[in-house]
């Protein structure tokens, strides 16, 4: 029989993760790295299921091997081209019968593998509990500033020698403001925002501070997990600037794409009653002439600028002008060596 092993990240380096389960169970999430070779189909657990909650375990696994044995020979071919020499490991949902067939398969056939003991939920517990009581593997630099100032782009551009970017907003595919789904799409689950952030957070060298964008708790619907926005909260800040004329332009960049136009109405319309009805109808106007800076403008002004951070109950460890990144960056590290960091 193959051997089961408990789930440990250094397994994400040395093995070949296969993850058995159906195409739609991976899409939710599944572990860093992971090939998806499903046993069975989506159609087909749901066939099996029913027959084993209906009829029974036996005719329930019988019809599976109806429906899979076809496929054993190509299943192990494609994890055998993937794994390329590296040791195999197989996991389902709970470490039961679908990732031990496989495994029993890939054993059978001279490859060397293990058995996830647990299966994507001892995974998925693991995630859970490491933001429970999260200590980040290095110190938190937390980029704050007013919309469009440009800290998504600072945080993205920053030297990976030196710094540890982790991009929250590009994670949950939200800007996390009211246009923050324009152009985006945040289809991935909960789930699967978590097991990607975790991932970031343990390949973070310890060697080097981590900065990564100030959110509030959510990201459109996505949420901060365990107590990761407290920690968050007491870690360093820094608050950037950028002249008005900058945010315009570099909202502009970003959003003046003709395939943005209708979303863009949407999120418009979804903001009209705080806009009120005479600045909704000025902006509205600006959109529909494609006036994309000064509808950018009119929101800064109008909207963003008394929405977000018009009380802020703390004061930043540093304050850096975001017209010039590579210069903001100069900066940053001449403050974090004043701190007594390398």
């Amino acid at each position: 029989m193959p051997e089961k092993i408990s789930f440990h990240p250094a397994l994400l380096e040395s093995h070949c993760i296969v993850d058995v389960r159906t195409p739609l169970e991976f899409t939710e999430d599944h572990l860093p790295g992971a090939i998806n070779v499903p046993i069975l189909n989506n159609e087909e657990r749901v066939e099996v299921g029913t027959i084993y909650k209906q009829v029974g375990p036996q005719p329930a696994r019988q019809r599976g091997l109806e429906l899979t044995c076809s496929r054993f020979g190509s299943m192990v071919a494609e994890i055998a081209a993937n794994a390329a020499g590296r040791p195999i490991l197989v996991y389902c949902w709970r470490g039961g019968l679908r990732s031990l067939s496989m495994a029993i398969l890939l054993e059978m056939s001279g490859y060397p593998v293990l058995q996830l003991r647990g299966g994507y939920k001892a995974f998925r517990g693991h995630v859970i509990s490491s933001f429970e009581d999260f200590t980040p593997p290095s110190p938190l630099i937390v980029i704050h500033g007013m919309t469009g100032t440009g800290k998504t782009t600072f945080i993205n551009g920053l030297d990976h020698q030196r710094w540890t970017p982790i991009d929250l907003e590009g994670l949950a595919c939200h800007r996390g403001s009211a246009f923050g789904s324009v152009g985006l799409d945040q289809s991935l689950s909960q789930k699967r925002f978590e097991t990607l952030l975790w991932d970031e957070f343990r390949q973070a060298p310890a060697d080097r501070p981590i900065v990564l964008e100030g959110e509030s708790p959510r990201i459109g619907r996505i949420a901060l997990p365990g107590n990761l926005y407290e920690v968050m909260s007491s870690s360093c800040k820094v608050w950037c600037h950028a002249s008005l004329d900058t945010r315009v332009r570099r909202l502009a960049v970003e959003y003046a794409h003709e395939e943005y136009r209708e979303a863009m109405a949407e999120a418009l319309e979804r903001i009209k009653r705080k806009l009120g009805g005479q600045r909704y109808a000025e902006l509205a106007g600006l959109l529909a002439d494609w006036d994309i800076e000064g509808l950018g403008r009119g929101l800064i002004e109008y909207y963003y600028d008394k929405l977000y951070y018009k009380h802020r109950p703390w004061t930043p460890d540093l304050e850096i002008e975001l017209e010039d990144y590579n210069v903001a960056e100069l900066l940053m590290s001449e403050f974090w060596k004043s701190r007594g960091h390398s």
